[in-house]
This record gives C-alpha cells, structure tokens and sequence, in this order.
C-alpha cells in the first residue's frame, strides 16, 4: 500500500513555498515580473525539479513568455544556492523552469460559459 504523502511529493510542497518567497523577495531582473510558482514536480531521484510558474498581470505574447523564462533559467543557480540555505538536502534538485497555461486556461474556459449562459437568457427573454 502505497503510502498519502511520499517523500517527493512532501519535498515538492517545501521547494515551491520556499521559491515563491524567493522569486517575491530576492530576483529582480524586470524579464520576470510578478510570477509566481504554482507546481513543481520533482523526480523520485531528486535530481531534477520541474517549475511550473504563472505571472499575476499575464503575458503579452509568447515572447514574454519566452523572456521571462530565460530571466528565471539564467537566475536558477542563485535560486538553487538560496533553496540550498534553506533546505537542508545533500543534494538541491536542478530546476528547469516551465511557463504554466493553465491559469488562462480556466479564463478562457469561464468566458465561454459565461457566454453561453448569456445566450441562454436572451434565448429565454425572447
């Protein structure tokens, strides 16, 4: 029987508060902007950390997207420096930073509902 809350997955949970702190704190390169961290996936090895990150004010276009990625892989030494201090691991996870569309995903998807639910009443009014 597998066991609720497995090591990677506890180890995940401390890299993401620990990294959101940081990325609010500490990096100021303007390619970042306000992003925050919204899943990370750690391989069972703890070798790698995939972080997946959203802007609060969003994307222009993919350039933005593809800029703010470079500031975050250029300042992901520093990143695993400071996630090091913090926490305590022989080894800190090599982090590859990943943009996650799931945020305008659920935008996108509540303005077509929100659409259709106003087709339903102008179809009801009429």
């Amino acid at each position: 029987m597998a066991r609720e809350f497995s090591r990677t997955n506890r180890f995940s949970e401390v890299i993401m508060r620990e990294l959101a702190l940081m990325l609010q704190r500490e990096i100021s390169d303007p390619r970042v902007g306000m992003v925050t961290v919204s899943h990370v996936d750690v391989t069972s090895d703890l070798k790698y950390a995939k972080v997946y990150v959203t802007r609060f004010n969003g994307f222009e276009d993919e350039q933005d997207i593809k800029e703010c990625l470079a500031g975050l892989n250029s300042a992901s030494g520093y990143l695993r420096r400071g996630l090091a201090g913090r926490v305590k691991l022989r080894n800190m996870p090599e982090l590859q930073f990943f943009y996650d569309k799931t945020l305008e995903h659920g935008f996108h998807m509540d303005d077509l509902i929100a659409k259709a639910n106003a087709d339903i009443r102008r179809d009801d009014e009429d």
